[in-house]
Formats: structure tokens, C-alpha cells, sequence
């Protein structure tokens, strides 16, 4: 119980844990846990259900001295370490207690990246083989290790991730030189292309391999070095478009004892991880081109006040009203208070019929944003200028919040 305190603490850093997007693993023939049931809330998926994930590290020792990492060789903290035996013990008693449906687990080194990895892989080969376990299982690739045993991994478990860590390749090299970008470029790469080789059916079975079905992620630390969130986001796209990736995630950076002198002394508004978050979601979502989202900032920083898809529409205010019953679905996607299902009923029900402002709000659109945006049947909004609008939505906000 004291390594689990300790481990689960220093666990707590990473982000990178959501398991969305995992597919049902056949239960049929006994074996324990489902992605499917319900229990202790620690994650969301999409449709959102509650993931109870056992969220620990394999062990906070580790060789490498990264200044942001409060588990740094240099740090001085208490250390534990479990073994391949106790965390597989641990997942299924937990289990057992309804605690939760599955497994998040990073580690620092020990001795070795491939050495780290072998004990990791060990562990899920042990839980999915020899314990029949069925739960969501997110592994945590270590940097620098062995690409057959990154791959061994994800036969495994559903989600595999390499953390970017910091959305420079300059700032990786000065707060964490033993970490190499290019290395870990090529593990999300080589992951990449195993998913992509699990999916297609081979001619001896007809069918696919199971190959980390729930996709790769990563997660990077927000405000520790002096990207601003135009760089942040230029990244997360190259991300997404080179590599395939499911999500990446976003942590404000937390000071730490003993830290570099060259990192900040506090910790960056947690508003500006939320707009990055939002950001994020247009691009993966809404069909929004990372120059368009870019375009949203002031200095390369998000608007604080006011959410990106607001910012964009106050500063484009030439493209509205945007006519609900004509407009095309990209065009809708774009306006501040439609939701991706709003916009498909509102493309489903003008089929019927000739939607009116109240129809709106009944399919799910939050009015109080998008009725400077929009025409419908019987109305048509007053046209304010930029300033004038963007006032009224932070004052209303501020009242809000009182």
C-alpha cells in the first residue's frame, strides 16, 4: 500500500490516460474485465462513459535527470519500485473490487530503456495470457527501447503512447538531453505502421491482427519553456497528420522542488491548457485547418476570454449570418454554439421542414451563442461590429461565473 501511494502520486503527471476509442475485447470463454461496465471514474470516453483506469508507475526510479520531471534522477523524493508479479496482482484484485476496468502504466528506467520494457511487457503478457484479463490496458513506451519489444507491446494492450514531451526539439534538448526527438519520432512512427499493418487481412486467416486498437497517443507539457500555443498547435497537427495519432494531451506545466532555474517559478493558467484542449478539438473535429485556428490568437496565444471557435467567428465577421437552412455542414460546423450532433439534426430536420429559431434550440444548439451567427426562418440578428460583440459575450461570461 505505501509503493502504491507513492507510485500513484507520481503517476499523477501524466495526462495521456483517456481511453477513448478501444473496441469490446471478445469476453466469450470466461477471462476478467470489460471496457464496456461501469465503475470508479478516472477517465471519459467520447460517448461519455466512465473509464476506471488503476493509473500507477511500474517504478519512480529512474536514470534520466529531464528538468520538468518531478521523478528525475536528481529529484529527491521518496522511491519505490513494483515488481512484474505485484502490479499484476494489483490490477486484478483491484478488479476483482470493482475498483476499476483497466490498467494506465509508465515507469521510469531502471537500468535500461530496454530492460524497462521488457518488465512492462511482461506484465500485460501476463495479464492478458495468464490471467484472462479483458479490461482497457494503456502502456506507456518507454523512450530509446527496442522497437521488436515496442511492438510485442502492442499485442497486448489497447492504447500505446510516446510522450513528445515538450513541443520544441530545441526545448527537448535543454531541459531533457537524454531524450532524443528523432527516437522518439521514429517509435511513434514504427507504431504507426504496425497498427496500419494489424488492419489488413492477411491470406492465411482472412483476418486482421489485434494491434493496439485504440491507437497512439501523446502528451505534451504546456508552459515549461516559451513555445506559445500557435507552436503548440502547429505541432499537435503535424502530429496528427504524420503519425495517425488518437488525441494528444495537454499538461500545464507544475513547478517542482529543486528545479531548474531556467524553468518558471509558477504554473501557467489552467484556462490556457482548456483553450488548447478546445483548439484541439476544431481541428480533430470540425474540420478547422491549423492556419485557420492560428489566426484566433493574439501573439500566438489563445484568447483567454472568450473560447477559440468564438475568437475565429468574432474575426470573421464577413462570413455571418450563416442562413441554417441553406448552409452547407462545413459551414455550419463553423458557427460558435453548434455542436458536431447539433449540426447533423439540423441537416436531418431541414430536410423536412424550414427550421425556425426556436427549432434551434430544441435540436441542441446553445442560442446564446449562435444567434449573432445565424438566419433562420422568421429571424435575423442585429449586427454588431466585432468589439461591440465580443464585450457583450465576456461580460455575460463574467456574470455567469458570479
Amino acid at each position: 500500500m505505501q509503493k502504491l501511494q507513492i507510485l500513484s502520486d507520481a503517476a499523477k503527471y501524466d495526462a495521456s490516460c483517456a481511453s477513448s476509442g478501444t473496441t469490446k475485447r471478445n469476453s466469450s470463454g470466461g477471462g476478467l474485465g470489460s471496457t464496456e461496465g461501469r465503475g470508479i471514474c478516472h477517465a471519459y470516453a467520447p460517448d461519455g462513459r466512465c473509464i476506471s483506469l488503476l493509473k500507477i508507475l511500474m517504478t519512480n526510479f529512474c536514470t534520466f535527470d529531464c528538468a520538468f520531471c518531478i521523478n528525475r534522477a536528481s529529484s529527491n523524493v521518496e522511491r519505490a519500485r513494483f515488481s512484474v508479479e505485484e502490479v499484476v496482482s494489483l490490477t486484478i484484485e483491484f478488479y476483482r473490487r470493482n475498483y476499476i476496468e483497466g490498467l494506465f502504466l509508465s515507469s521510469g528506467i531502471i537500468k535500461s530503456p530496454d530492460k524497462t520494457m521488457e518488465d512492462m511487457v511482461r506484465i500485460v503478457k501476463t495479464l492478458r495470457i495468464d490471467r484472462a484479463f479483458k479490461g482497457y490496458i494503456h502502456l506507456k513506451a518507454i523512450p530509446g527501447a527496442s522497437p521488436k519489444l515496442v511492438e510485442e507491446a502492442g499485442l497486448y494492450v489497447d492504447r500505446l503512447s510516446v510522450n513528445i514531451e515538450l513541443p520544441s526539439d530545441q526545448s527537448l534538448q535543454n531541459f531533457a538531453p537524454e531524450k532524443d526527438a528523432v527516437e522518439i519520432k521514429k517509435a511513434m512512427a514504427d507504431i504507426k505502421g504496425s497498427i496500419a499493418s494489424a488492419s489488413e487481412k492477411t491470406l492465411q486467416t482472412k483476418r486482421s491482427k489485434t494491434f493496439a486498437p485504440a491507437g497512439q497517443s501523446t502528451q505534451m507539457i504546456v508552459g515549461a519553456d516559451a513555445s506559445n500555443d500557435t507552436l503548440i498547435l502547429q505541432r499537435s497537427a503535424s502530429l496528427y497528420s504524420g503519425y495517425g495519432l488518437r488525441r494528444v494531451y495537454y499538461s500545464a506545466f507544475s513547478p517542482i522542488p529543486d528545479s531548474s532555474k531556467a524553468l518558471p517559478l509558477i504554473k501557467p493558467p489552467l484556462m490556457r491548457e482548456h483553450r488548447l484542449y478546445q483548439a484541439d478539438w476544431l481541428m480533430r473535429f470540425y474540420d478547422f485547418r491549423f492556419d485557420e485556428v492560428a489566426s484566433a490568437t493574439k501573439d500566438g496565444m489563445l484568447d483567454l476570454e472568450v473560447d477559440p471557435k468564438l475568437a475565429w467567428a468574432l474575426g470573421n465577421r464577413g462570413r455571418f449570418p450563416v442562413d441554417v437552412n441553406r448552409a452547407a455542414r462545413e459551414v455550419l460546423l463553423r458557427v460558435p454554439g453548434f455542436g458536431t450532433r447539433t449540426v447533423e439534426r439540423i441537416l436531418s430536420a431541414r430536410v423536412i421542414k424550414s427550421l425556425a429559431y426556436d427549432d434551434l434550440a430544441r435540436l441542441g444548439a446553445v442560442m446564446k451563442k449562435a444567434k449573432p451567427f445565424i438566419s433562420a426562418r422568421g429571424w435575423s440578428p442585429r449586427m454588431l461590429d466585432e468589439e461591440g460583440l465580443r464585450s457583450r459575450f465576456v461580460a455575460s461570461q463574467q456574470l455567469s461565473l458570479l
